[in-house]
């Protein structure tokens, strides 16, 4: 029995650091330290919902389910396109952005207002112009409110479907007012508070969103041809079909992706919680010595996170 339990701790912290590694990228021990161990302030205390959310492995899933959301406007894809590596260094994009929101939401409130000016100065730089004409800069309020409220939905709802412990009605609108807490600070004037005006929100943006041949391409990109090992392929598509399940029919139809929601209870919803079942199992505390030092890693946006 001890040889199955070390064994099986062993395997454990393999998965773990394996996916530790991918996301947090090589500089993740040391960020990590930064994060949890320095002291001082937080903006957010331990209490926060932000806290939990963003600590389930459900985040993978909402995630993917962001991006796809998010490249449904124009000006936003048309930015991505033309100034992020995602195509040619996803992982570092990953890295990058898994660092930003773990600074935000668990470290020290100098340290995040420093990743938040980084941010900043990267959103300054990125501006163009549209193969229609039409002109865009990763700074413009609206635009930053957007990507905002898309990734605040998609994180929320996969939480409440895939999450651990999902949160009651309290719970989800103080997890939209923790999150715009953050969005002030990347220059989102006016960002929603509850889920109510989120959804008002996101309604009030259908006018601006549509579907594109860059859109199209990033949706193929993450669902048919992710860089992951063969070996994850299959956890990985069930991380894919639990983020297109998210998404509201409109957007999915947009995008061309295949839906047949009745087996998205059956199916889709079953093998999404095994997944994050066992991210968490593999992110969990190892040993005494070891507690505390890993923590489960949030996944991306699609803002520019340098």
């Amino acid at each position: 029995m001890g040889l199955l339990s070390d064994n099986g701790r062993l395997l454990r912290d393999r998965i773990g650091d394996a996916i530790f590694s991918r996301v947090a990228g090589p500089d993740g021990p040391d960020n990590r330290a930064r994060i949890h161990s320095a002291p001082g302030p937080r903006w957010f205390g331990p209490e926060r919902p932000v806290r939990q959310v963003h600590g389930d492995a459900s985040m993978f899933i909402g995630g993917l389910s962001a991006l796809l959301l998010q490249s449904l406007h124009p000006l936003a894809m048309a930015a991505v396109a033309g100034h992020s590596g995602f195509r040619g260094d996803p992982w570092g994009r990953l890295q990058r952005t898994s660092t930003f929101l773990a600074m935000t939401t668990y470290g020290p409130a100098d340290s995040a207002q420093r990743a938040v000016d980084r941010v900043r100065a990267v959103h300054a730089t990125v501006h163009g112009t549209t193969p229609d004409g039409q002109e865009y800069h990763a700074a413009d309020p609206r635009l930053l409110c957007w990507v905002h409220i898309a990734e605040v939905d998609c994180f929320l709802r996969a939480h409440q479907r895939f999450g651990a412990r999902p949160l009651d009605a309290a719970g989800c609108d103080a997890y939209v007012e923790d999150m715009a807490r953050i969005a002030i600070a990347l220059g989102v004037p006016d960002p929603p508070t509850n889920r109510a005006e989120l959804t008002d929100r996101l309604a009030a943006y259908r006018g601006e969103l549509r579907s594109t041949p860059e859109a199209r391409s990033v949706a193929r990109f993450l669902l048919l041809h992710p860089p992951v090992p063969v070996l994850a392929r299959p956890p990985y598509g069930a991380l894919a079909a639990g983020a297109v399940s998210l998404l509201p029919l409109w957007a999915s139809r947009a995008l061309r992706l295949p839906r047949v929601p009745p087996a998205e209870g059956v199916v889709v919803l079953p093998l999404g919680i095994a997944v994050t079942a066992g991210i968490r199992w593999a992110l969990a505390p190892g040993e005494p010595a070891r507690r505390g030092q890993r923590p489960r890693p949030p996944v991306p946006g699609w803002e520019a996170k340098g």
